[in-house]
């Protein structure tokens, strides 16, 4: 510690003669005292002098400049693998022992260093408490938690208590962490090749569609099981019972074997399915464990029901219907006026081919249409009544008997922008086969938008031919106004081989027709339908008013049945216009749940249903990895040791001589006028003098 000042040094010998001129006049040119003793204007001369002196000297602003040091303890990090692989390998004694071994060694590092331990699995905690029952490994990511935490500090040293088996992560060897300190690894686990078949992964897409099929990709691995057979068997699980639908042989032919299977299934029922994948046991196999693995796969039925009610037999119904079965995702049926066999509430899309006609007006048909609101594509020809056809919609009017007809073709409208057609369509349709349309004068209403307009003969006219908008509180509706579209796809493929132009304009108006918007006011969701055992569910809720403007006035409310119909019930929280909800963790199975609210005394429901799958990676692999654990103690100059070398750490880095506390210096400048003690002791010399 120094004391340093803002004016020169010098200027101290100012203070001194203002103190030394101010005790003179006061005590030696003053008459006042000079009948008393010597000693005492000498005395007195002195406290005033150096009172003054020093009030001078505090003006000069010194201040003191201290060094501070503060030792700062290395930081010990304890890293503990808390996966369920850990212990199936021990034994119950063999894993107490080790636990009050690791609490032995925290209590002598916790007394030298700064000492922090923590636990990882499928998450890092920091905690002092084992389990063993993380269903999955990270190493890497806990090296990256370390390096993250704790780079920036004195970081003396890494324990990692392991079985080397990692199976989420990189590889801890080549992990963007670089911490450069030691790390000391314990070699937990078994690492002895027992005789032992296992499943070591399952490769397949999580969602497959109705009616298609799937594959699914088996890889299985044997140890010292040469000359053996297995069979891989696939089976379906419902209402908690294997149906067994697949079975694939397999021969094992050495030691050290591995093989992939591939194998085809039918998606014949929607909704998540569940389906176990298992390889037969060996006789003396040391686990079967990991000879069982279960998916899930989310079946959707995306196909859309389309039906043709047709007026009469005709060419374009085949057409149609052949081009529009070419997209997996439509069920395309054909109906008759004069004997309807088809419910229209189950279709999507209603293509009306000469309806209403003139001997089969349609007029049921087009009611309940009407009523469900379908989308529908009307198509008119010589058999359509043009009058009741006016009625039927709003979009298109045409003025005619209907008896007399058009020969036309049709060209592209520029200015359509409902969606986007091939280039060549414009190029090559005005060249197509004309279609029969009826005579007479055609007029759209501002709310369609037409994509096709007529070509009769060479003039071009301003006709629509083929228009799309919405009616009647937003349902879709097209219009072809004239038949004969065969005749299109024939001339497509005689022109150029395929049919990509017919199928193209046809395909592109039917899937604007077909997709629906979500008009729902209540709505819930799920970000996905198949979760881990591990992974909270969470929800998400909308509710709009009459404007469709999103609220959140009402309580909203769920319940989640699972597959043995026991039910929990849980409320949505509120945010700033929505809702959400954490359910927090489900149990292995498939679930069920209906959502409700009640808005101005009407209630509002929404359901769905998804499936939470078992994590098995721990079981997959059993034998202990020490080599890569060696490696990486290696990498960062520490050392391996076993199990029952626990105790040996403490020793190990010590005599590493790496790990030391460091000295932090810090250098504290305070103002001299600020210490009290200071007032005091001006105080005390002004007193003295007074009292004197």
């Amino acid at each position: 510690m120094n004391i340093n000042f803002q004016y020169p040094i010098w200027f101290i010998g100012f203070c001194l003669l203002a103190g030394l001129t101010y005790a003179a006049i006061l005590y030696f040119k003053d008459d006042t005292f000079k009948k008393k003793s010597t000693w005492l204007n000498w005395l007195l001369g002195i406290f005033r002098f150096l009172t003054v002196s020093f009030i001078s000297f505090l003006l000069l602003a010194p201040f003191i400049k201290s060094l501070v040091t503060e030792t700062k303890k290395p930081i010990v990090i304890l890293a503990q693998d808390n996966s369920e692989s850990i212990a199936t390998a021990m034994k119950k004694g063999d894993s107490t022992s080790y636990v009050q071994a690791l609490n032995t060694l925290s209590e002598e590092l916790n007394e030298k260093y700064e000492f922090k331990r923590y636990t990882f699995g499928s998450k890092i905690t920091e905690s002092d408490s084992v389990s063993f029952n993380e269903k999955e490994s990270n190493l890497s990511e806990m090296l990256t938690e370390v390096y993250d935490l704790y780079s920036n500090q004195n970081l003396g040293a890494v324990i990692l208590a392991s079985d080397g088996i990692y199976n989420e992560g990189s590889s801890p060897l080549y992990t963007g962490a670089k911490i450069n300190v030691p790390i000391y690894t314990i070699a937990l686990g078994d690492t002895t090749l027992k005789k032992d078949i296992s499943i070591k992964k399952v490769y397949h897409n999580n969602i497959a569609y109705l009616g298609d099929k799937f594959s699914i990709q088996v890889d299985v691995a044997a140890q010292n099981c040469s000359g053996n057979n297995t069979v891989v068997n696939i089976s379906k699980i419902e209402n908690g019972q294997a149906r067994k639908i697949k079975t694939e042989g397999i021969n094992i032919n050495n030691n050290n074997f591995f093989t992939t299977k591939e194998i085809i299934l039918d998606a014949n029922q929607n909704g998540v399915q569940r389906y176990r994948v298992s390889v037969n046991r060996v006789n003396g196999e040391v686990t079967g464990a990991n000879n069982v693995k279960d998916i899930f796969i989310d079946v959707l039925d995306a196909r859309q029901k389309i039906l043709i009610f047709a007026n009469a037999p005709h060419p374009d119904l085949s057409a149609m219907k052949t081009t529009i079965s070419k997209n997996k995702n439509y069920e395309v049926d054909i109906d008759y006026a004069s004997k309807p066999k088809r419910d229209p509430k189950g279709y999507d899309l209603i293509i009306l081919h000469q309806i209403p006609g003139t001997k089969n007006p349609g007029s049921s048909l087009l009611t309940q249409i009407n009523n469900r609101k379908i989308p529908r594509l009307f198509v008119v020809g010589s058999q359509s009544n043009i009058s009741a056809f006016n009625s039927a919609q709003s979009l298109l009017n045409i003025s005619g008997d209907g008896r007399n007809t058009n020969d036309v073709t049709g060209i592209v409208d520029g200015g359509f922008n409902l969606f986007t057609i091939d280039d060549k369509i414009p190029q090559k349709l005005p060249k197509f086969a004309p279609l029969v349309a009826p005579f007479g004068t055609f007029k759209a209403s501002p709310e369609a938008q037409v994509l096709l307009k007529q070509k009769i003969g060479s003039v071009e006219t301003d006709y629509p031919l083929m228009l799309i908008g919405e009616e009647n509180g937003g349902i879709k509706t097209g219009i072809l106004a004239a038949e004969g579209i065969w005749k299109w796809r024939v001339f497509d493929y005689l022109q150029t081989k395929n049919h990509d132009i017919f199928d193209e304009l046809l395909g592109k108006v039917v899937q604007y027709l077909t997709i629906k918007e979500d008009k729902r006011k209540f709505r819930v969701s799920i970000n996905k339908n198949i979760f881990k055992e591990n992974e909270s569910i969470y929800f998400d809720a909308e509710l709009y008013n009459e404007s469709y403007e999103l609220v959140n006035d009402a309580e909203v409310s769920v319940v989640i049945s699972n597959q043995d119909g026991k039910d929990f019930s849980f409320t949505f929280t509120k945010t700033s216009n929505a809702y959400t909800l954490n359910a927090g963790l489900f149990p292995v199975g498939n679930y069920k749940y209906r959502a409700k609210t009640t808005v101005a005394g009407k209630e509002l429901t929404a359901s769905g249903q998804f499936s939470v799958q078992p994590i098995q990676l721990e079981v997959f692999e059993t034998t202990a990895n020490h080599q890569l654990l060696r490696l990486l103690s290696d990498q960062y100059g520490g050392e391996m040791v076993f199990q029952d070398q626990v105790a040996s750490i403490g020793n190990l880095i010590v005599e590493s001589g790496n790990v030391q506390p460091v000295l932090y210096s810090t250098s504290k400048t305070r103002s001299l006028i600020n210490l009290r003690w200071l007032f005091f002791v001006l105080l005390f010399f002004l007193a003295i003098e007074w009292f004197l």
